[in-house]
């Protein structure tokens, strides 16, 4: 089949990611020591016991990539195929890298930790936050957001998830006093997320230099596949423009659902590797099946899927 792979980031995380692979795998449990031994911590309390960490965004980022790189070795293990493009949210387009051969397993690893930490201290001066609309026009959303800055707020469009769904962010007091606004002009929704960071948005200028620094030495020119861009929605395929799109993506809002919008027509499938919530947004998005590789049990159906 006609497949694309794609990548979860930020809130896809929950206690016990990666666990079913670390018991039934012994790929798993070597990439889960091997990434222990790269960032200096275990691992396994992070990934599979009750904790704060796995919700602070320099904790979040590596577990997050972990668990998709994980999935996806295993499917690989199985299923031998070149997708016809991969696609990330956010933090999931380091991921689509990695599937590419772009971004080494350890080098991924300490890239987005920095990342994390980067996009924290960016965020430590002022209280910040993002908010997930639900249930307005993406032209209403912008015009609103516009309307607040021109009032002296500090509020963007972060997310474009899908029809009907943008995530918001900016300094959380501006967010808040939006809410009645957005319920006004017949958003659903507007709840404040639990996010430690305002991601995608101007508020994290400040990080591009440093990171792009860091991407420099983890980035390689080998590409299997295309990358879809969250910037552009539009796909590359070279080290160059990786380091550029990346660096800009931490400012400009990640256009999910205009990348599915673009690409549809050339897949049969999606396959999800650590995580389910791309499977949600697609199902509001795309006609085409999404199969997301949880634990072993949803690989097998993947698996089954391709043969």
């Amino acid at each position: 089949m006609k497949t694309a792979f794609i990548f979860p980031g930020q809130g896809s995380q929950s206690i016990g990611m990666g666990k079913d692979f670390y018991d039934n795998s012994s790929l798993a449990q070597a990439m889960i020591e091997e990434a222990s031994d790269v960032l200096g911590w275990d691992m396994k309390p992070l990934l599979f016991e009750p904790n704060e960490r796995l919700e602070q965004t320099q904790y979040t980022q590596p577990a997050i990539f972990l668990v998709g790189a994980i999935a996806h070795a295993l499917y690989k293990e199985r299923v031998s195929e070149t997708p016809v493009f991969t696609l990330g949210h956010s933090l999931g387009e380091f991921l689509s890298l990695h599937a590419t051969g772009a971004l080494p397993l350890r080098e991924g690893l300490a890239l987005v930790h920095t990342r994390g930490k980067l996009m924290m201290e960016a965020c430590a001066k002022e209280a910040v936050g993002m908010m997930a609309v639900l249930g307005l026009e993406d032209i209403d959303v912008e015009s609103i957001c516009t309307r607040a800055r021109d009032g002296g707020k500090r509020v963007w469009p972060a997310n474009y998830n899908s029809t009907g769904q943008i995530v918001v962010a900016g300094i959380k007091e501006d967010l808040a006093a939006l809410e009645g606004v957005f319920k006004e002009a017949g958003a659903k929704r507007a709840l404040l997320l639990a996010m430690s960071v305002a991601s995608h948005c101007p508020l994290l200028e400040s990080v591009g230099e440093p990171l792009l620094a860091s991407m420099q030495g983890a980035l390689s020119p080998t590409f299997t596949a295309p990358v879809v861009s969250n910037v552009t929605a539009k796909t590359y395929q070279s080290k160059e423009e990786a380091l550029s799109l990346l660096k800009e993506q931490l400012t400009m809002p990640v256009k999910y659902k205009q990348s599915i919008e673009a690409f549809d027509v050339h897949v049969e499938c999606y396959v999800e590797f650590g995580g389910a919530v791309l499977k949600g947004l697609n199902r509001r998005i795309s006609q085409k099946p999404t199969y997301a590789i949880t634990d072993m049990a949803s690989l097998d159906q993947a698996v089954e899927a391709q043969q």
